[in-house]
Order: structure tokens, then sequence, then C-alpha cells
């Protein structure tokens, strides 16, 4: 174990690669993604990862907080966000609940400790001087479009209205870290490291696994990546 080491700046996958026979990158990606809407960059939005990552909770207490997205992230955020004393806490998301990609007792859960749900909703744009005071949203409808499988929301003009909030999270994935691109490894459009069906990145010293790797964005289907990828560096060391 070798503690206080950061890719890229004191430690190398060149170095690496003179020093060992195989590396498994799981760095994850926990760079929470952004909706590039108006007031995105103002105090009080904090991306959803970060947030638990990092414990970067300001004072809830009489607040009302609004977080964005679908999924297990977002509703770890607002359960959280809950028990931490928010007077409010809204989950906004864009698609109906039967679309959610959050597991139902999730879901479930949070409704019953008093999380509010704002179905077919979208952000159209956040509201402030110097912090977050206000969110505008506009009600949604989902269309069945050519070539797509899901179904889609689609923006009902004239349905704006306003909203008050104190905090924005914004929880709606995420991706990888800038310096990943620098690597000299093969990624997909998403950033993403391509691994083969034996987790070997474009370099076939080097694996990779769970959500660097775009593996299903699950601690358990990371882990199950991470076994398999030790399986195939051990069978490729001793041949």
């Amino acid at each position: 174990m070798k503690y206080h080491q950061e890719l890229g700046k004191n430690v190398f996958l060149d170095d690496l690669e003179n020093e060992y026979d195989a590396i498994f990158l799981s760095i994850g990606a926990n760079k929470s993604s952004k909706m590039g809407v108006e007031g995105e960059e103002l105090e009080g939005v904090i991306g959803g990862n970060e947030l638990l990552e990092y414990k970067l909770h300001p004072d809830y207490k009489g607040k009302t907080v609004a977080v964005i997205g679908g999924g297990n992230v977002a509703m770890d955020c607002a359960r959280t966000i809950k028990r931490l004393g928010a007077k409010e806490v809204k989950v906004i998301y864009r698609r109906a609940r039967e679309q959610m990609p959050a597991e139902d007792k999730e879901v479930e859960e949070a409704m019953q400790e008093g999380i509010e749900f704002l179905f077919q909703n979208n952000i159209v744009k956040i509201i402030g001087k110097n912090k977050v005071e206000k969110v505008e949203l506009i009600k949604t409808e989902l269309v069945q479009k050519e070539n797509e499988n899901r179904l889609v929301p689609v923006n009902i003009e004239g349905s704006n209205y306003e909203t008050v909030v104190d905090n924005i999270i914004m929880a709606l994935g995420s991706s990888v870290q800038p310096y990943v691109s620098k690597l000299g490894l093969k990624t997909n459009k998403w950033g993403n490291i391509e691994v083969n069906e034996k987790y070997q990145t474009s370099n076939p010293k080097i694996y990779a696994g769970g959500d660097l790797a775009g593996v299903k964005g699950t601690v358990a289907w990371a882990a199950h990546s991470g076994r398999e990828a030790a399986k195939n560096i051990i069978e490729n060391i001793i041949s």
C-alpha cells in the first residue's frame, strides 16, 4: 500500500509499467455531470458524487433542497440531506417514475421519509445573484420517437414555473476525470477507457474495470469486474 499517491501527479503509468507485470486501473468515474443550464455556477449548486464522497454538506437546517436526477445517487443524496435536517427535499426528474433508474426500494423508502418527487419536470435555469435562490422548471410530456427504445421527455411549451430552493444537488450521472484522456489509452465517446472481454485496455499490460471502463454503475458490478480482471491477469502472467 502506498498512500497519498495520485495518478498523473506523483505516480505515472510509464513508471508503473517498468516496475510491474500488470496494472489494474479502478479509479472510478466520480466527476458529477452537469446540465449546462444558466446559473449552474452559482454558490449552492453541488455535484451529487462529490457531496457524498467528500461530505461537502452545507447546513441544511430549515432549508429547501432540490436533487436533480432519478438514479440511486440521487436517492442517496436526497435521503442523506433529509436526515441532516433539511426542511424540504425535492427530487426533480424529467421522466415518469416508471423510467427512474433508481431501485424501487430506494424510491419507496425515500417517499416514506417525506421526500417529495416532482416527476416529468425539467430544469430551465437556476436563479440567484451570487447563490441559489430559485429554480425555473418546465413540465414535460413523454413521447415515443423513431429509433428510441425509451420514451423521450419533451418540454411542454408555456408550462414554466419557479420554485424557491436554497441548494441544488446535481445527481445526473458521472464521468471520468479529465486526466484519463491523457493516459494514452483508447477511450469511448463518453471518455471511459475501452476494455476487451478480459478487461484489457489498448495496452495489453494495463487493465481497467468498474465505472472507469463503463461497467454497470453499481458497487456489485465494479467488484465483479475487478474479480474477473484479476483472474485474467493471473492467467496471462502464468502463461
